[in-house]
């Protein structure tokens, strides 16, 4: 019975910083993401570095990227940036990409 309980704790371990790690990623792009929105905004790099962590801040409002996805395109078009919710999605995606690319390269 200790063989199954100790691999139980071992899968419980690995889930949970499986999850840590995707955390990790998933707030790097969200910061990577602000930073490319408030480029196209031609904000300041201290106006910058405070819209980015609010980019980040807004993931916790509501599961998944629909909350991220939002207040970008919101913010974007106030700003009179010509984008669509595809262009934001796809700024999404290049953005996760770039993020676990600079967590692996970090690690390595």
């Amino acid at each position: 019975m200790t063989t199954f309980n100790d691999r139980e704790r071992a899968f419980e371990a690995k889930f949970a910083a499986d999850e840590d790690l995707q955390f990790r990623i998933t707030a790097r792009r969200n910061r990577l993401l602000g930073n490319w929105a408030a480029e196209q905004m031609g904000l300041t790099p201290a106006e910058t570095d405070s819209y980015a962590k609010s980019v980040v801040q807004a993931d916790f409002e509501e599961a998944g990227d629909e909350d991220v996805i939002r207040k970008l395109l919101g913010d974007l078009v106030s700003a009179g940036v010509q984008i669509d919710e595809l262009g934001v999605r796809a700024a999404l995606e290049a953005k996760m990409v770039e993020a676990r690319r600079q967590y692996i390269e970090e690690a390595n």
